[in-house]
């Protein structure tokens, strides 16, 4: 018998899930609770969020597909390339990581996304004072946050927006569809790995990846609309809370 309750969880989850990402990223803040909800190790939930979300980012890619120009005069090819790289490194990583390892490491990695949207801005401009970054600090950049989004993967686009805005200065709505093609290389890396080493967990995934597909879509056309300090403060606050609840959970509970 079919557990309409539990497919219509799953695909609420990616639903928002794909639709954050298209706005401002941090669609794992909503996808992986989830499926934690639903039943799934941390690993594995980690591992069927990203490969749930894939065709979500490949959607958004789409949308902004006319916003797609180089950041600091950096190629969206030469970044898509070094991302894969080093998402691939990251995968592979979070395979070998134990699951109640990773329980403690996930609610760090979210504080750090989540330090990193609310003080970006601020730290940008500090930069801007202090140094004048080039091509290479942002590809140095570019691949810890490629080992990044394929280990982890939550908030990886507003790392993404964070470093970037740090690096070049640009508002968040700049970067928006450069920042969207990362996150769909990076996991499709992550996707490739979880998929041959057997991490994903098909039946949680499956409703998940649909919602998230109309999330993606949606997100991207109204991100177009939404002024960027809007669309930061709905993300900040999600992003808060999830981090919190991921403490409780990996430290307290």
């Amino acid at each position: 018998m079919i557990d309409w309750t539990f497919l219509a969880l799953a695909a609420a989850g990616g639903f928002v899930g794909g639709a954050m990402n298209a706005l401002a990223g941090g669609g794992s803040f909503s996808t992986m609770p989830t499926l934690i909800a639903l039943g799934l190790p941390s690993t594995i939930a980690n591992a069927t969020s990203n490969v749930a979300l894939q065709p979500a980012a490949m959607a958004s890619v789409w949308a902004y597909r006319h916003g797609l120009e180089p950041v600091m005069g950096v190629s969206m090819r030469r970044m898509a390339v070094l991302t894969f790289v080093f998402a691939l490194l990251g995968s592979i990583l979070l395979f070998l990581t134990p699951p109640r390892a990773f329980d403690l490491i996930v609610p760090w990695l979210l504080l750090t996304a989540t330090l990193a949207i609310a003080g970006g801005r601020h730290a940008s401009d500090w930069l801007a004072r202090v140094a004048r970054p080039g091509p290479r600090a942002l590809m140095g950049a570019q691949a810890v946050l490629g080992v990044y989004g394929g280990y982890f993967g939550g908030g990886i686009g507003m790392m993404l927006t964070a470093a970037w805005g740090l690096l070049s200065g640009r508002n968040p709505a700049q970067l928006a569809a450069p920042r969207t093609l990362m996150l769909a290389t990076a996991n499709a890396a992550a996707t490739l790995v979880f998929v041959v080493t057997g991490m994903v967990a098909w039946a949680q995934c499956v409703p998940m990846l649909l919602g998230g597909i109309v999330g993606g879509w949606s997100g991207a056309l109204i991100g177009r609309k939404l002024p960027a300090g809007l669309i930061r403060a709905w993300t900040l606050l999600l992003t808060t809370v999830t981090t919190l609840v991921f403490f409780w959970r990996g430290y307290i509970a």
